[in-house]
């Protein structure tokens, strides 16, 4: 067990027999009040921000905590199947871990997956861009380009996203993993 004081910003704790990562940690000594440490954590399944005020001496359940790269290489029901470059030892994770990112994410991509006790997966991270193909848009008018108008648009992993008028069908974009947002058309 490790107190209060051990902690540092993006530690994982148990707290409330949840896992949490520390956001946020602040040793604060109000006048002539006991001193105290305000924590902000953010629950690792749903996302949620939790704050609590600890006491310099209390126990926290500090976990042990290994990331390590994966491969993504395909989606099997609910989960992911991940693999290890160095050993090839494949891992199912759920696609919850990732949140709306896995609707961005083709096969083979590279994950940062978190793993409690190294058995546990317990947080996946995506990379912050990616590039895909977009398999149908509406063609553009011409014409129609003095504001940033946005048209939607069918990428190949089936997910529709929102692209500027100019472009089309069979053209390469690189979007935000974590909102699908549009960011540049690349030249391959």
């Amino acid at each position: 067990m490790a107190t209060v004081s051990d902690l540092s910003k993006g530690n994982y704790i148990r707290y409330n027999g949840e896992v949490v990562q520390v956001e946020e940690l602040q040793h604060r000594t109000p006048g002539n009040l006991r001193a105290f440490y305000q924590v902000k954590m953010r629950s690792v399944r749903t996302g949620k921000i939790v704050e609590n005020r600890f006491r310099p001496g209390d126990t926290v359940d500090q976990l042990r905590v290994e990331t390590k790269e994966y491969q993504y290489l395909y989606a099997d029901g609910e989960s992911l199947v991940c693999m290890d470059n160095d050993t090839f030892e494949q891992v199912y994770i759920d696609k919850t871990l990732l949140g709306q990112s896995v609707n961005y994410i083709k096969e083979g991509v590279t994950l940062l997956i978190a793993f409690e006790n190294g058995t546990n997966p317990i947080t996946a991270e995506p990379p912050a861009h990616v590039v895909v193909n977009v398999t149908y848009t509406e063609p553009g008018l011409a014409g129609d380009t003095a504001t940033r108008t946005l048209k939607p648009a069918t990428i190949d992993t089936g997910a529709e996203i929102r692209v500027p008028l100019f472009v089309n069908t069979g053209d390469n974009i690189k979007i935000k993993t974590d909102t699908g947002e549009y960011v540049e058309r690349v030249k391959e």
